[in-house]
């Protein structure tokens, strides 16, 4: 029952994104959807509805807004983060993937392989800082944090 069953991505007033970034989005959702362990935490004595939970991401004022509700509708939360602790390692991981992309085209497997690993390194680092973000508001697995950072990554191309 912790998990998400359905993902919105409020893109209303962002740059329509590339071809290549509306990829890794739906590729995220996809994924997201198949597998993974999603809660809201109760603070405060309040009582939570149980899940499976809908997901709507959207920026506002600079801050990622989480807004958590069931499956019937039924509001689970709202968990608003601030972009400052993301833009650091969102800027890395973009630079990493366009020489990533780049590498493909022109350079022999091995090299291709070590971007490709400080890639999936910059990834983990940025799943671990919404993780750590997300801490005593929602509880989720590596996975689910990993997806949730590459459509982190979609809002702020925007």
């Amino acid at each position: 029952m912790n998990r998400i069953t359905k993902i919105e991505i409020d893109d209303t007033g962002l740059a329509a994104p590339t071809p290549a970034i509306e990829q890794e989005r739906k590729v995220a959702v996809f994924d997201l959807l198949e597998d993974n362990s999603f809660a809201p935490v109760a603070r405060d004595g309040q009582t939570l509805p149980d899940g499976p939970y809908e997901l709507n991401l959207a920026i506002r004022n600079k801050r990622l807004v989480m807004t958590i509700s069931t499956e019937g509708g039924r509001e689970a939360g709202e968990i608003h983060l601030s972009l400052g602790p993301f833009r650091q390692v969102v800027k890395d991981y973009f630079q990493i993937c366009e020489s990533y992309f780049d590498a493909v085209k022109k350079l022999p497997p091995g090299q291709i392989e070590a971007i490709d690993m400080a890639r999936r390194g910059i990834h983990n680092e940025g799943a671990r800082v919404l993780m750590e973000r997300l801490e005593g508001k929602a509880e989720l697995d590596i996975d689910t944090a990993r997806r949730l950072f590459t459509l982190i990554c979609v809002l702020h191309w925007g």
